[in-house]
C-alpha cells in the first residue's frame, strides 16, 4: 500500500469515525407495543442532525415484526406478534457504508394484560401534560375491552380534561417545582401556584409531604403507577453549543429529580414509576420563531432534547429493580405530522394520541409482568 493510499484510509476511517459520533445514535433499552395500537420509531429523533444534513444519512431497519416505511418502522401488532423480539437500526452514509449502529428489545404485551385487576394512576407534567390530551388519550385506550379498572389520581382536572382524568400537569413546570414552590396566600392544589406535594408548615412555609398528599388529596388512595413527563421547562434555556455546555443543567435537573423521586418513592413504595424521554420538539424552524423569534431556535433545542435523552437513559436505565423504568416517548412521536404547524414543543392531537400509545404499550408491559 502506497504512503498516499494509506494516508487517505486513514483520513477517510477517521472521517467515518467522527461522523458516527456527531450523529450520537440513541436507543432505549426497551420498545413497547401492544396489539390493536399502531407503534412507530421515527428513525430522525434517534440521531442528531444539524439542519440540511437529513439528505446526508439513511436508515436500516431490522427486526422480524412490522414493516420499514420513509423514515420510519411500523408495527400494527396482532396476537401472533406477542413476546420479545430483537430491533437493530443502523445508519449508512451517502454510499450505503453503515456509520453507526445500536440495538434495543421490543417486547409486545398482550391486548388483555390486566384484564380484571384494578389500577391507579398518577400522572404528572409540564405544559404536555396541563393540555390533557395524552391523558386523554391513554384513559380512551385503558377503557377498551380487556383493561383493567382505572382512577387515575390528581387534583388537576382542567375543562379540557375528559371524564375520570385527572393528573398534576402545570404549564412551565419543572422538577423543583413540584418540589418546592408554595404561595401561603394561595396554596389550593390543582391550580398553577403551590405545588399539590406541599402543604404550610408551622412557620407558613410550604413542607413537601406526598404522604399527606395522598391521604388529603387523593382520598387516602396511592398510585401503582406514577408517570412523570418533565425536562422541557428545565433545560430550555440551557446553553446548546456543545453537551459541556449542556450539562450543567442538565446536572441540576437530575440532582432535583432524584429529590422528587425518592419523595414519591417513600409515600407509594410499591408503585412502578415510568419517566418519559424527553419528546422531540417541532421539525419546522418557522414553528419555533412563532414563539420564541430567534432567541431560541429550533436546532438549539433538538441538541439540548438529544443530550437530555442521552443522559437520562444513563441516569435511569436497568433500574428495573427500584421498579423505576423509562418510557420511550421520544420515539413514537413524528415530529412533523404530529405537530402544529406553529408550535416548537407542543403536539397537535395526533402527536398527542401517539404519546398516550407510547403510555399505554409500557402499562401494558407492567400489567402483563403481574
Amino acid at each position: 500500500m502506497s504512503p498516499r493510499l494509506g494516508m487517505t484510509l486513514v483520513l477517510l476511517l477517521g472521517w467515518r469515525v467522527a461522523f458516527a459520533e456527531s450523529l450520537r445514535l440513541i436507543l432505549p433499552p426497551v420498545i413497547h407495543a401492544v396489539p390493536g395500537v399502531e407503534m412507530t420509531v421515527e428513525f430522525a429523533n434517534t440521531v442528531l442532525l444539524a439542519p440540511g444534513a437529513e439528505e446526508s444519512v439513511s436508515f436500516r431497519c431490522e427486526c422480524p415484526v412490522g414493516r420499514v416505511e420513509a423514515g420510519r418502522w411500523r408495527l400494527n401488532a396482532g396476537t401472533a406478534e406477542v413476546g420479545e423480539h430483537p430491533f437493530r437500526l443502523t445508519v449508512l452514509d451517502r454510499l450505503g457504508r453503515p456509520v453507526a449502529s445500536a440495538e434495543t428489545r421490543l417486547i409486545v404485551s398482550p391486548a388483555s394484560a390486566g384484564d380484571g385487576c384494578e389500577i391507579r394512576l398518577l400522572l404528572i407534567g409540564g405544559s404536555l401534560t396541563h393540555a390533557s390530551r395524552y391523558p386523554n388519550a391513554l384513559a380512551r385506550l385503558l377503557s377498551m375491552p380487556g383493561n383493567p379498572d382505572w382512577r387515575m389520581l390528581g387534583t388537576h382536572r382542567p375543562s379540557s380534561a375528559a371524564d375520570g382524568v385527572a393528573h398534576e400537569g402545570y404549564g412551565g413546570w419543572t422538577w423543583n417545582r413540584f418540589r418546592t414552590r408554595f404561595i401561603p396566600e394561595r396554596p389550593d392544589p390543582g391550580k398553577t401556584n403551590s405545588s399539590p406535594f406541599l402543604f404550610a408548615g408551622p412557620d407558613g412555609r410550604g413542607l413537601l409531604d406526598v404522604d399527606r398528599y395522598f391521604r388529603e388529596r387523593c382520598g387516602g388512595a396511592r398510585p401503582d403507577f406514577i408517570i412523570v413527563l418533565l425536562g422541557i421547562n428545565d433545560c430550555f434555556g440551557a446553553r446548546p453549543d456543545s453537551p459541556a455546555t449542556i450539562d450543567p443543567t442538565l446536572d441540576r435537573m437530575f440532582g432535583e429529580a432524584d429529590l422528587l423521586l425518592k419523595a414519591l418513592r417513600d409515600a407509594a413504595p410499591g408503585a412502578e414509576i415510568g419517566l418519559c424521554l424527553t419528546p422531540p420538539g417541532n421539525q419546522r424552524d418557522a414553528a419555533f420563531e412563532a414563539n420564541y423569534g430567534n432567541r431560541y431556535p429550533r436546532w438549539g433545542w433538538r441538541r439540548i432534547q438529544h443530550r437530555l435523552v442521552e443522559r437520562q437513559i444513563r441516569h435511569f436505565a436497568n433500574r428495573e429493580a427500584e421498579r423505576l423504568h423509562l418510557v420511550p416517548t421520544q420515539l413514537n412521536l413524528d415530529a412533523l405530522g404530529g405537530y402544529p404547524v406553529n408550535n416548537g414543543v407542543h403536539p397537535n392531537d395526533s402527536g398527542y394520541q401517539q404519546i398516550g400509545a407510547t403510555l399505554y404499550a409500557w402499562l401494558k408491559a407492567r400489567l402483563a409482568g403481574r
